[in-house]
């Protein structure tokens, strides 16, 4: 008889996630479920633009961006629907919401109740990072020391009400989307979170500060070099457990555990054969899941279409599908970590270590990370232009966008052209929802639970139990965040490309004499608008085109994100501008730049060639040339100089028709 060998102990594994929202409420809570019954072990919300920055769908901000990269929830009815026949009792939901976190967990809290559940079950997290996106991401209301105050709140609240929730989520992810080193990444990020600590710490008593600490939790960006993704993650244990032991006296090991989830990074996801993304995701799922000691707690993977548009069921399926084979067909949860004791790791960490240690040394002394985020910023942007400058020279091969180009058509493109859209009247429909939600409720019973939201802004206190109170009483995503507009003001981010420093010399000499040429022809110095209409915060694109062009020796201007078309019209005719860039990432690009045309002509300032770039399907390319566009450009089109020497060109045929 042959007795078969035990089967070695598996570890349990991680949360398998897909990052999921889009259209409503309905349509996503469908696909929550759907995703649960196919094997997905915890939800990942996406909100949309107008629930990320605090405005209702019917908000002239929100226009055209309705339900297009998440799920819009104006209210604790959307809220309802979101999670309608889910017990949240029995779910680990991650909602990726940062200047609204507070409402947004409101509202969730309430919806818990409702459903009749022990909110200290709850589990999960709220993003709740606003210094990532004064440097990154642009969903940013308030400026940063009241929107550090209420990351507090909501932490002190948690602590005390939902102990098993993680009140923030320190996103460095992001900050490699904007291009951050691997030490920037890790310095940056361990900044925020001692930031965080050092406001949380008067909040509790002493002996329960390592308990709050030890909820910090962290969402991490893993890209394409993965064996110094991993050490990266190596190195964030370090550190992390390093700087609360020394730092803040935190003495039991199990609060200095460093627990984080991934999403693998969506940077280096191309456009070009997009089939080649779902090696670049396996690879990226590596290095956070083969190392034991530095494991994500959990995964979620974009879709190998991200880059072209918004993926389909079945693209997030098969993404998920990636997580649980290697789950669950591999062997890799039965073994010890098999990095430790490897003389080419520890090097590796201990480099990355040392260049984290002196960044943050760095920003200490500039006051850390609440004083930096100028100085941060403009790093970023440097470091970003450096990342571009390598792909465009062909020193960072990118396979199939500066080397082996020629291809077949994937057929995993479809008729759909590989994406999902978003119908239009959804945007009709959603505003039509909340008008018969305000139409519905107790009016007075609204304004008390404003006033009290108001007064508790105003005085300091916690903002949570309003906050729940007014989720309950029928107060809207808008309404929530004009309270506190009104009680801290609205921030501004600085863009970082006036600040940053530029390495550029090289094939730019050719471009510098056009432009003097040109400029001469113009009668004073070529001027470039570039503008960021909506609600899309994604600035990267937009900050690089400005930061060649200045390059170049064109006159930029670039106030940031979050204008409206009505802002970016008067800024071009204020600033007499001879090209005006439009950068749209959110999908919105049609509805958005119809009435930037519409608005340039009716000043008369028709003539001004009109470029656009952004996430944009062909169909939608041919539509926005109809429309009057000079130039549209995609994530394909990652030569700079060429878009720069297309700036030349349109400025000098304007030139020449003037003569």
């Amino acid at each position: 008889m042959t007795v078969s060998p035990d089967l070695p102990q598996r570890d349990k594994p991680w949360l398998i996630r897909t990052y999921a929202g889009h259209s409503t409420a309905q349509a996503s809570n469908a696909l929550y479920r759907s995703n649960l019954a196919k094997g997905q072990t915890g939800l990942s919300v996406a909100f949309d633009l107008p629930t990320q920055t605090g405005y209702d769908s019917d908000h002239l901000l929100a226009r055209g961006e309705v339900g297009k990269v998440g799920v819009p929830v104006c209210h604790l009815g959307d809220m309802r629907t979101l999670f309608d026949r889910i017990p949240l009792d029995q779910m680990n939901t991650s909602m990726t919401i940062n200047a609204t976190a507070p409402w947004l967990l409101a509202l969730y809290i309430a919806v818990a109740e409702e459903q009749g559940a022990d909110v200290s079950r709850l589990q999960g997290t709220v993003q709740n990072d606003l210094i990532k996106e004064y440097l990154s991401r642009g969903t940013y209301i308030c400026p940063p020391k009241p929107s550090l105050r209420m990351i507090g709140d909501v932490a002190e609240y948690c602590y005390k009400h939902v102990p098993k929730w993680n009140p923030m989520n320190v996103c460095s992810y992001h900050l490699q989307e904007a291009g951050a080193t691997p030490e920037q990444e890790l310095a940056f990020a361990l900044a925020t979170a001692t930031a965080v600590l050092d406001e949380l710490r008067p909040r509790v008593p002493e002996q329960d500060f390592p308990v709050l600490a030890g909820r910090i939790s962290f969402f991490v960006n893993a890209g394409i070099r993965f064996v110094t993704e991993m050490c990266k993650m190596r190195a964030f244990v370090a550190l992390w457990d390093e700087i609360l032991r020394d730092r803040y006296g935190v003495a039991d090991e199990k609060f200095r555990r460093f627990r984080y989830g991934v999403q693998v990074n969506s940077l280096g996801l191309t456009e070009q054969q997009p089939e080649n993304n779902v090696y670049r995701i396996l690879i990226e799922m590596l290095a956070v899941t083969l190392s034991k000691n530095a494991r994500a707690r959990a995964v979620q993977l974009p879709a190998w279409n991200e880059a072209l548009g918004l993926p389909r069921p079945w693209d997030q399926q098969w993404s998920m599908r990636m997580q649980q084979i290697m789950a669950y067909e591999t062997d890799l949860l039965e073994y010890d970590d098999l990095f430790d004791g490897n003389p080419a790791v520890e090097r590796k960490v201990a480099e990355l270590v040392a260049g984290a240690r002196a960044e943050l040394a760095n920003l200490d002394a500039m006051g850390g990370a609440i004083g930096c985020i100028a100085y941060m910023k403009s790093r970023l942007v440097e470091s970003n232009a450096d990342r571009v400058n390598r792909v465009e020279r062909g020193e960072t091969v990118v396979v199939g966008v500066n080397r082996w180009v020629e291809s077949e058509r994937s057929p995993l493109l479809g008729e759909d052209g590989g994406i999902m859209t978003v119908d239009p009247a959804v945007e009709a429909e959603q505003i039509a929802r909340l008008e018969a939600w305000r139409a519905g409720r107790d009016a007075a019973a609204v304004a008390a639970a404003l006033a009290d939201l108001r007064a508790a802004a105003r005085e300091g206190r916690n903002v949570m139990p309003a906050s729940i109170a007014a989720a309950k009483a029928g107060v809207t995503t808008g309404e929530w965040a004009g309270e506190m507009r009104a009680a801290h003001g609205e921030y501004r981010g600085p863009t970082g490309v006036s600040a940053a420093r530029s390495n550029k010399t090289e094939g730019l000499d050719d471009l510098r004499s056009a432009v003097d040429a040109v400029s001469d022809r113009l009668g004073r110095r070529l001027r470039f608008l570039v503008g960021k209409p909506g609600l899309d915060g994604h600035s990267n694109g937009a900050e690089q085109i400005a930061f060649r062009a200045r390059d170049c020796g064109m006159e930029i201007d670039y106030e940031g994100i979050r204008l409206t078309p009505e802002q970016i019209v008067a800024a071009a005719r204020d600033g007499a501008a001879h090209v005006i860039g439009l950068s749209i990432l959110s999908g919105s690009h049609l509805p958005l730049v119809e009435d930037t045309l519409k608005r340039l002509r009716a000043e008369g300032l028709g003539h001004v060639p009109v470029i656009v770039g952004g996430i944009i399907p062909e169909d939608d390319a041919r539509a926005l040339l109809s429309m009057g566009v000079a130039k549209v450009y995609t994530p394909k089109d990652f030569e700079l100089n060429r878009i720069m020497h297309d700036i030349v060109t349109l400025a000098d045929a304007k030139a020449v028709a003037a003569e």
